[in-house]
C-alpha cells in the first residue's frame, strides 16, 4: 500500500515527464537495488550508465560523507580544492589540457557548442558557426542539444529550432565530407551511438573523421557522456580508435551516481574561454567533484574495472550470440565493454516488462534494441543469470 501512495503522488505532484514503470526503488548495493515492496532487483540500467562502480560504492559513500561534513558548495569566485584534483586527473589521464566543470551531459555538450562557435569566430571569423551532428545520435535535451541530436522525435513540439546544425549519417564518412561548408566550424560525434541503439562505427570512421577535421580546420567534438568513464573498456571511448579529439564531453559515470558533467578540451581551444565567457552556479562543487574524485581513483586504480568490463563485456556479447542463433526475432548483437544492445524484429517493451516481474531491470531503446548498461562491476554470474531470463523470454509469445 506505501509505494501505492507513492505512486499516486507522482502522477498528481510531478510533471509527466517519463514514462515511469509502477516501482519505487528505495536500497541498492553493487548491482542490486530494493524496492519499496522489499523485492530485489538485479540492475542492468545503471541509471543509464550512471552507476559504474555500482551502488553506494564504499569509497564514493565515504568520500561524499567527508565532504558533506566539510563543504557542501561555495561559488567558482573561488578556488574549490576537490575540482581542481579533479581536473588535474582528468588532464593527466586524457588529451586535454582545461577541464569545465557543469552539472549535467547537456549542459556539458552545451558548453561544447558554445566553446566551438566562440574558438572559429577568433580564429576564423564570423561565419564559422555550424556544426554537423549525425543522424540518430542524441546530445541533450536543452534547445540547442536537442537541436543538435539527430531525432526529430526529441524535437518535435519545440520549433523553431537553434539554427547552425546539418545532420549526416552515421559511419558515412562520403555523407560528412559533402556536408561540410564555408560555415562549418565543428563535427560533434557519439563515439559509440547509445541512446541511437549501440551503434559502432567502423574502425577506421573516427580516425577518417579526424582527417576531414584537420583538412578543413573543424574542431571534432566527441560526446563521451555515455561512453566515457570506463563504460567501453578503455577510460574513453576515442582510445579504442587511436585518435585525438579537440574537445571531449562527459558526465552520467563521472560522479559514480552524483550529478556532474565536464568540457575537456585542448589548451588552444581553451584558451577562447575567458571569464564572463561561460559559467555554472553549481559547476564543479566540493560535493560532486569530491564523488567524481573518488570514482575515478577506483576505475583508475591497477586497471582491475576496465580489465573486468572488457572481459564481461565479451562474455555478454557471446552469450546474447548463442541466443541469436536459436531466435530468429534477434536481428544483431552490439556492444563495446559493458554497452551492449541486442537489437530485435520486434518491440522489446514487453520484454523489458516480464525482466522487471523477474527480478531484472534492462532498457529498451528504439522500440526494439535493448540496451544493457550495468555497472562494471557486474559478473558472469549476474550476466549468465539475466540471458537465461531472456532466453525463457524470447521463446514465450508475449
Amino acid at each position: 500500500m506505501e509505494q501505492k501512495k507513492i505512486i499516486e503522488d507522482a502522477d498528481r505532484y510531478l510533471m509527466h515527464t517519463y514514462s515511469r514503470f509502477p516501482l519505487v526503488l528505495r536500497k541498492g548495493r553493487g548491482m542490486k537495488v530494493w524496492g519499496a515492496d522489499g523485492k530485489e532487483y538485479l540492475d542492468f540500467v545503471g541509471g543509464i550508465a550512471v552507476n559504474v562502480l555500482g551502488h553506494c560504492h564504499p569509497k564514493v559513500v565515504v568520500a561524499v560523507q567527508k565532504q558533506a561534513q566539510r563543504l557542501l558548495h561555495v561559488s567558482n569566485l573561488f578556488h574549490i580544492e576537490p575540482q581542481i584534483k579533479l581536473a588535474k586527473l582528468l588532464v593527466t589521464h586524457s588529451f586535454a589540457d582545461k577541464v569545465f566543470f557543469c552539472n549535467s551531459g547537456a549542459e556539458a555538450n552545451e558548453g561544447a557548442i558554445k566553446l566551438a562557435r566562440k574558438y572559429a569566430k577568433e580564429y576564423h571569423g564570423q561565419n564559422r558557426y555550424e556544426i554537423i551532428t549525425a543522424l540518430n545520435s542524441f546530445h541533450g535535451r536543452t534547445l540547442a542539444t536537442v537541436t543538435a541530436t539527430g531525432q526529430e522525435k526529441f524535437q518535435k513540439g519545440f520549433e523553431p529550432l537553434m539554427p547552425g546544425f546539418r545532420y549526416v549519417p552515421f559511419n558515412d564518412i562520403h555523407a560528412l565530407e559533402a556536408a561540410i561548408t564555408r560555415e562549418t566550424c565543428a563535427v560533434m560525434l557519439e563515439p559509440i551511438q547509445g541512446e541511437g541503439g549501440v551503434k559502432i562505427p567502423s574502425d577506421d570512421y573516427l580516425r577518417r573523421v579526424r582527417e576531414l577535421c584537420d583538412k578543413h580546420e573543424l574542431l571534432l567534438i566527441l560526446d563521451e557522456v555515455q561512453t566515457g568513464m570506463g563504460r567501453t573498456g578503455k577510460l574513453f571511448a576515442y582510445e579504442h580508435y587511436g585518435i585525438t579529439p579537440d574537445i571531449v564531453t562527459l558526465a552520467k559515470g563521472l560522479g559514480g551516481g552524483v550529478p556532474i558533467g565536464a568540457v575537456l578540451a585542448t589548451e588552444k581551444v581553451a584558451s577562447v574561454f575567458q571569464p564572463g565567457s561561460h559559467a555554472s552556479t553549481f559547476g564543479g562543487n566540493p560535493l560532486a567533484c569530491s564523488a567524481a574524485l573518488a570514482t575515478l581513483e577506483t576505475i583508475l586504480e591497477d586497471g582491475f574495472i576496465l580489465d573486468h568490463c572488457n572481459r564481461m563485456g565479451i562474455h555478454f556479447v557471446e552469450k546474447l550470440n548463442q541466443l541469436k542463433e536459436y531466435y530468429q526475432q534477434i536481428v544483431e548483437v552490439r556492444g563495446k565493454g559493458l554497452l551492449v544492445g541486442m537489437e530485435l524484429t520486434r518491440d522489446g517493451m514487453p520484454i523489458v516488462k516480464a525482466c522487471l516481474h523477474k527480478g531484472i531491470l534492462i532498457n529498451c531503446t528504439g522500440g526494439n534494441i535493448l540496451r544493457f548498461l550495468p555497472p562494471l562491476i557486474v559478473e558472469e554470474r549476474d550476466i549468465d543469470h539475466l540471458v537465461e531470463i531472456l532466453d525463457d523470454l524470447l521463446g514465450r509469445a508475449l
